[in-house]
């Protein structure tokens, strides 16, 4: 694990509203309000509020990832919004990215189905039932996704994300829980 970075994913299957047109659109709901997720953890609604003004007040952009890996961009998120439902996100494949033609002949067979959040938790309270309630949540990515959130790929450290160092330990933490589940 990292000291640096505190992102966690939150997974999303395509069957929950996300589409794909013209093979290389996608839009849908990368996170849904209220829904206890395979972690126990619940997002509430307006936990992307302030993340998603900072990142607009900054310029920067939500990325659009392959299984979470920062090394891999595959297109851009042109709208990221909360609505009453949950995260909606709506983007597009770049074409000229050649894992991106990968990503999206892979949609188009049904071996990829899922999307999955990459963020850090800035509050939250557990309930009486022992479920966590996310109340603000720094979003940094929406990846497209195999499978869903895996116990070994969270990590638990708090700190600050500011650079391209912290992605790449991201990334090697990832890779770390790859190889952690190949070994089951």
């Amino acid at each position: 694990m990292t000291p640096h970075s505190g992102l966690e994913q939150k997974f999303c299957t395509f069957g929950d509203g996300l589409t794909v047109a013209e093979g290389t659109i996608i839009e849908g709901y990368a996170s849904l309000f209220g829904d206890e997720d395979k972690g126990g953890d619940i997002v509430e609604p307006g936990a992307y509020a302030k993340s998603l003004v900072a990142l607009g007040n900054s310029g920067r952009q939500v990325k659009m990832l392959w299984q979470h890996d920062p090394a891999q961009p595959i297109g851009v998120w042109d709208e990221v919004r909360e609505d009453g439902r949950g995260l909606y996100v709506k983007g597009r494949l770049l074409e000229t990215v050649a894992r991106a033609r990968e990503a999206a002949a892979l949609i188009a067979a049904n071996a990829i189905d899922g999307l999955s959040i990459g963020y850090r938790t800035v509050k939250a309270v557990k309930n009486d039932k022992g479920q966590r309630l996310l109340k603000e949540l720094e979003l940094w990515e929406v990846s497209l996704v195999t499978f869903p959130m895996l116990p070994s790929a969270r990590i638990g450290a708090k700190g600050e994300l500011a650079d391209a160092t912290d992605l790449r330990e991201l990334a090697a933490t990832i890779k770390a829980a790859r190889r952690e589940l190949a070994q089951m």
